[in-house]
C-alpha cells in the first residue's frame, strides 16, 4: 500500500511536468498561428487542449484520492494541496493558448498581427515559452531558488505587453479597430500565461520549503 501511495503521490509531479511540456507546445504553436495565419497551427492549439484538461483531471482525481484513502500530513500533504493549485494555472496558461489561437483563426487568412508589431508578439511568445520550460523544470528538480527567479523573468513580459501597448497608442496606428482589440488581446493573454507560470513557481517554493515564495530566503 505505501508504495502505492508513493508512486501516486510521485504521479503528481510526473503530471504537471507534462502539463508544461504541453502548455509550451500550444503557445509556441499559437504564437506561429498568430504570425503566420496558419490555421493548422491553430486548430492543433484548440483541439490539444483537451489533452491539458485531461491531466488536470487526473490530478485532481489522485489528490482527492490520496487525501481520502490516506489521510496525508506534513510535506506530503503540502504536496498534494500545492500540485492541485499548479494543476490549475497550467490548465488556465492551455486555456490562454487557446485563446491567442482562435484570435489567429478568426483572421485567417488575414494575420491578426499588423508589421508594427509582428517582432514584439515574436518575443511575447518565445518568453512564454521559457517561463513555461522553467516552471517545468523546477518542478522536476524541486529547485526553490530557481523557482524564485520566475518573478524576474515574468518582469520581461509585463514591459513587452507595455511596449506592445505605447506602439498602438502612438500616432501614426492606422490598422483600425479590429486590429487593436486583436492586439490588445493577444498582449493580455501572453502576460496572463506568464503571470501563472510564477504562481506555479511560488507554490513550487511552498511545497519544498514550508514557506511563502516573499519569505523564502535562498541559501548563500
Amino acid at each position: 500500500m505505501r508504495d502505492t501511495y508513493h508512486e501516486d503521490l510521485d504521479s503528481l509531479s510526473e503530471r504537471l511536468v507534462e502539463m508544461t511540456r504541453l502548455a509550451r507546445h500550444a503557445v509556441a504553436r499559437a504564437t506561429t498561428a498568430l504570425l503566420d495565419s496558419d490555421l493548422n497551427a491553430a486548430q492543433e492549439v484548440i483541439s490539444g487542449d483537451e489533452a491539458i484538461n485531461q491531466l488536470d483531471q487526473e490530478i485532481e482525481d489522485t489528490a482527492f484520492s490520496l487525501m481520502a484513502r490516506q489521510q496525508p500530513v506534513a510535506s506530503d500533504l503540502r504536496t498534494i494541496i500545492t500540485s492541485l493549485y499548479m494543476r490549475g494555472d497550467l490548465e488556465r496558461m492551455g486555456d490562454h493558448a487557446v485563446h491567442l489561437a482562435k484570435i489567429a483563426r478568426r483572421r485567417h487568412p488575414d494575420s491578426a498581427i499588423p508589421k508594427p508589431v509582428r517582432s514584439i508578439v515574436l518575443e511575447m511568445g518565445h518568453q512564454a515559452e521559457l517561463l513555461v520550460t522553467k516552471a517545468g523544470e523546477v518542478i522536476t528538480e524541486r529547485d526553490a531558488d530557481t523557482a524564485l527567479e520566475l518573478d524576474k523573468d515574468d518582469d520581461r513580459m509585463d514591459r513587452l505587453r507595455r511596449k506592445l501597448l505605447q506602439r498602438i497608442l502612438a500616432p501614426g496606428w492606422e490598422y483600425g479597430v479590429e486590429a487593436t482589440m486583436d492586439v490588445t488581446l493577444v498582449g493580455r493573454f501572453y502576460e496572463r500565461f506568464g503571470d501563472h507560470a510564477v504562481h506555479v513557481a511560488d507554490n513550487l517554493v511552498y511545497m519544498v520549503t514550508g514557506e511563502k515564495s516573499e519569505d523564502y530566503e535562498p541559501e548563500a
